[in-house]
């Protein structure tokens, strides 16, 4: 019989494809060498609404080098470098249509 691979979410970090952790338990083996934020994501894991535990499991499961990034993403857009971004009406709409129908319309 062959091994299940642990559950993982592949990310982008440092121009490369990563793969991080996927479960909770995961993610404190990783937190593991980080007592402080391990703490602190045990500590808030309780109280986080379902609908939105995957965005926080994921949140703590990127590696500091990735919000880096976001951070310097951040920092770069607030000064006004909008350079490598995309206008949302520039997007290609292979589709045609730009407006998404309502619930039952066709």
């Amino acid at each position: 019989m062959s091994e299940v691979a642990e559950p993982a979410w592949r990310a982008h970090v440092g121009g490369q494809l990563v793969e991080i952790p996927a479960t909770i338990d995961a993610v404190c083996e990783v937190l593991a060498s980080d007592p402080e934020r391990l703490a602190e994501f045990e500590e808030q894991l309780g109280s986080v609404p379902a609908l939105e535990l995957p965005a926080f499991v994921a949140a703590y499961a990127l590696p500091r080098q990735a919000w880096d990034e976001i951070d310097a993403s951040i920092e770069r857009l607030r000064a006004g470098d909008f350079s490598g971004c995309t206008a949302l009406e520039d997007l290609d709409n292979a589709g045609g249509d730009t407006e998404v129908p309502g619930p039952g319309v066709t």
